[in-house]
């Protein structure tokens, strides 16, 4: 599995209600995206850095979606430039399902 972390710096501060919208209309994008496991989106308190973080099955899955397309369209919305950082995600503990879930 993967971790991706997406975040940037925005130009003009979001209240959280803001992004709560702005998150809820691009929400749908990424139900049933072919190899995402979960996204989380994230606002810092100070409404000034924004991202996600998501759970993908492989590298191979995280890449096709961070494409030029989808740097343009994150650009769209926030007005600049996200950044991706890839993390290797070994083990993941769920508590909601109760399981402790490995990529073997």
């Amino acid at each position: 599995m993967i971790t991706t972390i997406v975040e940037f710096e925005l130009a003009q501060p979001l209240s959280r209600e803001q992004a709560r919208e702005i998150f809820l209309s691009t929400a749908p994008k990424y139900q049933g995206m072919a190899g995402l496991i979960r996204k989380y989106y994230f606002i810092n308190r100070e409404g000034t850095r924004s991202g996600g973080v998501y759970l993908w099955q492989s590298r191979q899955d995280a890449d096709r979606l961070y494409t030029d397309d989808w740097n343009a369209f994150v650009r769209g919305k926030y007005g600049v430039e996200p950044r991706v950082i890839y993390l290797e995600t070994p083990v993941v503990v769920d508590n909601v399902i109760n399981q402790v879930i490995t990529d073997d």
